[in-house]
């Protein structure tokens, strides 16, 4: 594909027939002599009688390209970057207040070591778009589907215990989840889903939440983070054909979000927009040189 020329303000561009037009009238009603001998003055030298001339016009044209604006746009650019939507969907009820899930920390609350984990699973997932769901009594969309990591990672870092109450909401994050992932046009649509508990709280039955996934092509992978090992979290993830994952502590955690690192990615298209190009500036220094010109030409006539 080429550039594309083309002028901001092409109204402008009507100045120059109408200068023609208004330059021609005045010629023609300029009067007319007859100088006898006039071969006398052919010696003297003078700059060209058309120089001025020309250079008023040049000056004229290019200030009135400079009013038009020329610009140039670069073609967009179509790339395809490898991408999976992912909704992570974090338990902030009172349960994850506990301590004891990392052994080099041990007064970390499991929420504190949650947040930690998940900032570093974004910052790997820079081609992803991530969406965070938040949940405990009641389940919230903390944000959209984003490339934008920086932002999220704050969200993360800001949730505190209780904060949306003591309970638990599965069913009710995995809805909000899909409210997220359902306009998704990647192949690949992923709600990660970790708790440390059983649901206590929500208002959707189970297997609405089910019909929902399947029906936008959604995966759900589960995450519980207790010894209980919750029975709901593995009839959620058989049904999604996933794996239900049950860390005992950070490292083994982290491990669960390597692997779920390895996820399989889709390929999304997307545009990149180029700014114009403009141009004006060259033509208005055109234009200044030519009336510089102009300047030194009519003073040199007049001592001549």
């Amino acid at each position: 594909m080429f550039n594309t020329f083309a002028f901001h303000s092409p109204l402008f561009l009507l100045f120059i027939p109408l200068f023609l037009l208004l330059n021609h009238f005045k010629s023609s009603k300029e009067d007319a002599y007859y100088f006898p001998h006039l071969q006398l003055y052919q010696q003297t030298k003078v700059p060209s009688k058309n120089l001025p001339k020309i250079l008023k016009y040049m000056m004229i044209l290019f200030a009135i390209l400079t009013l038009a604006d020329p610009v140039v746009y670069a073609p967009q650019k179509s790339i395809k970057r490898d991408a999976i939507d992912i909704v992570l969907a974090l338990d902030t009820s009172g349960s994850m207040s506990m301590y004891g899930f990392d052994a080099k920390t041990y007064k970390k609350s499991r929420l504190e070591v949650v947040k930690e984990v998940v900032n570093t699973f974004m910052k790997r997932r820079s081609n992803d778009r991530i969406g965070l769901v938040a949940f405990g009594t009641h389940s919230s969309i903390l944000s959209p589907l984003s490339f934008d990591k920086k932002p999220q990672a704050q969200l993360v870092q800001g949730l505190t215990i209780g904060v949306l109450g003591k309970s638990t909401a599965l069913v009710d994050a995995i809805i909000s989840s899909i409210k997220l992932l359902k306009e998704s046009q990647s192949r690949s649509k992923i709600i990660i889903l970790l708790s440390d508990g059983e649901d206590s709280s929500s208002k959707t039955p189970l297997p609405i939440a089910l019909k929902l996934a399947k029906k936008y092509g959604i995966k759900i992978y589960t995450i519980i983070i207790d010894k209980s090992n919750s029975n709901m979290m593995k009839i959620i993830a058989k049904a999604n054909h996933t794996k239900a994952y049950n860390p005992k502590d950070k490292e083994a955690l982290e491990k669960v979000y390597d692997e779920i690192d390895t996820l399989e990615k889709s390929s999304i298209e997307y545009q990149i927009l180029s700014l114009p190009q403009h141009y004006y500036q060259y033509l208005l220094a055109l234009a200044l040189l030519c009336a510089v010109v102009l300047l030194f030409v009519s003073k040199k006539r007049e001592v001549i």
